[in-house]
Order: structure tokens, then C-alpha cells, then sequence
């Protein structure tokens, strides 16, 4: 395996990647500059200014992005700047924002919140799903960092997590494909077997969960079962959010949080692509509303 450097963006908070498999580029964020990337597998990149911080988004399937930000829910065109305003699920608490966030295999956008206002932590984030007419349902709180986000190749099962030090769980629930509503959640994988706590997933085609290991300088795949059958070292302490990319679905793109002038990790922030794993990704479904 390999693991490299693709875009030196040394990003404050780089997260919520998500493959264009019509463009074949990467798109992704640096949530606390409210920066919107595109990188594309050549190494270029573009960058647009959303004007606040955007946790997440999925693609639409006609055209632009739909955008969980610092105010809510939005529709954004990244070529030409346009924003309308969705809604604003969480005006009541103006200390959070959106985090982490991904599309079920129907395109149903999921994104959860979390306390991100400078003061102690609070189990105050919640997930929500926006459905095709853009109609937003709240399904669970009192979550500390929402996280972890992605479903099994067939659709029926949701992973979900909570980065907290002292929570560091991701959870499996059953999910009703037609409704977009998850069954009871059950522990799928306590990361203190590991020295990294969850941050953003994403799964393979085999069904194995991939995990970006926050604070530990690593990944780790997980497989159905709950069983470590993979880890890869990364050159940073905090990869964030691991996605499939490339023509053939095989390059593990990973996110990163900077650290402003540590020599053991000068890359943190940037973006890496990982080969050689083996593995194969899973299209990325897009948003129909």
C-alpha cells in the first residue's frame, strides 16, 4: 500500500468528502474556513468560499449541491455561487452546527449536528434526514460529535458514531430502505480496542466499514462483524473522513485536521490517497430532489 500526499491544503478541518463519479473528482471541505473543494485525480484543485462553516453536502442529481452548513440546510451551486436557503433545523440552538453527513442508496441526505460554540462538550447533536422534497425529520439526540455516517452496500443497514472521548462508539441499526427510517441501533464497534476514536466512514464493497481513527494516526477497516481485519498508518495524527475515489472506485481519499507548526505531521490538514489496499469502494448516491 501507499499512502500520498494529493493536495497540501494544511485545512483547518477537512472533512466530508464525497466522490463525483460523472466529474471524477473529489469533493470536499475544510468545515471551520467554510471552504468547498474539487479536487480531481490529476492532483487540481478548486476552491469556493460558501461564506460560513459547511459540515457536509451531497451532489444532486440536478446539478450543485445540497449543503448542511453552520444555518441549516441549503442549495448551492459551486460554479456560480448561487445559495437558496432550505431550513434551519437547530435556529434554537445557535451554538451548533452541521458535522458529518452522507446519502442513503436512495439519496436521502443525512447530517448530524454537534456543539461546536468554544465551551465544554454537550450531547446536544442530532441527526436528521432530508428527504426528496427537502422535508428534514429529526431522528436521534443527545449526541456529543455526530459522525461515522454511511450504509452497507445493500442499503439495509446505518452506521453511525460519536467521536467523544469518553463515548469513542459506532453503532449499526437496521434500515427500512423504502421509509428511510433506521431500526433500534446496536453497538457495532467500541474504538477503545484502538488508539483512534471514529471520525467519518465510509464502507467497500465487501461491506467492511472503514473507519478514520481521529488521534490515533490511523485507519481501520471493520469488518461486518465488528472485527479489525485491516489498519493502515497514516502520516497525520487526525484523518477524519475516508472516501472511495478514482475511475475504478480503488483509491482511498482521507481528509485531515491541521496542526499549525508540528514537525511530527508538517502534512496535517492536506489530503491523502491511499492504494494498493485490495479494496473497491461503492457509488455514492445523489441527492434526487
Amino acid at each position: 500500500m501507499q499512502v500520498e500526499c494529493v493536495v497540501p491544503s494544511r485545512s483547518q478541518l477537512g472533512e466530508g468528502a464525497v466522490w463525483d463519479d460523472r466529474g471524477q473528482a473529489l469533493w470536499w471541505v475544510d468545515i471551520k474556513a467554510g471552504l468547498i473543494h474539487r479536487t480531481r485525480e490529476d492532483g487540481s484543485n478548486g476552491t469556493t468560499d460558501f461564506g460560513e462553516p459547511v459540515g457536509c453536502f451531497a451532489i444532486r442529481e440536478g446539478g450543485g449541491l445540497v449543503v448542511a452548513a453552520k444555518s441549516g440546510f441549503w442549495l448551492f451551486d459551486p460554479d456560480t455561487g448561487e445559495k437558496s436557503a432550505l431550513s434551519d433545523p437547530e435556529a434554537h440552538l445557535p451554538g451548533n452546527r452541521f458535522n458529518d453527513g452522507t446519502t442513503d442508496m436512495q439519496g436521502r441526505f443525512w447530517a448530524g449536528t454537534m456543539k461546536d460554540d468554544g465551551g465544554p462538550p454537550a450531547p446536544q447533536g442530532s441527526f436528521y434526514r432530508m428527504d426528496t422534497d427537502f422535508s428534514v425529520t429529526k431522528w436521534k439526540d443527545g449526541i456529543y460529535t455526530t459522525n461515522g455516517l454511511a450504509f452497507s452496500p445493500d442499503g439495509r443497514t446505518m452506521y453511525f458514531s460519536d467521536s467523544n472521548p469518553d463515548v469513542r462508539t459506532i453503532w449499526a441499526a437496521d434500515y427500512d430502505t423504502d421509509t428511510g427510517t433506521p431500526g433500534d441501533p446496536r453497538v457495532f464497534f467500541d474504538t477503545r480496542a484502538v488508539p483512534g476514536r471514529p471520525d467519518g466512514g465510509t464502507v467497500d464493497a465487501d461491506g467492511c466499514y472503514w473507519q478514520a481513527g481521529v488521534g490515533g494516526w490511523q485507519l481501520y477497516r471493520i469488518t461486518p462483524d465488528g472485527k479489525v481485519d485491516m489498519t493502515i498508518d497514516m502520516p497525520v495524527e487526525r484523518p477524519t473522513k475516508p472516501m472511495w475515489g478514482g475511475s475504478n472506485l480503488d483509491i482511498l481519499y482521507v481528509t485531515s485536521i491541521g496542526a499549525a507548526d508540528d514537525p511530527k505531521q508538517p502534512e496535517a490538514g492536506s489530503l491523502f490517497a491511499v492504494t494498493g489496499t485490495g479494496c473497491q469502494g461503492v457509488p455514492q448516491a445523489r441527492f434526487p430532489g
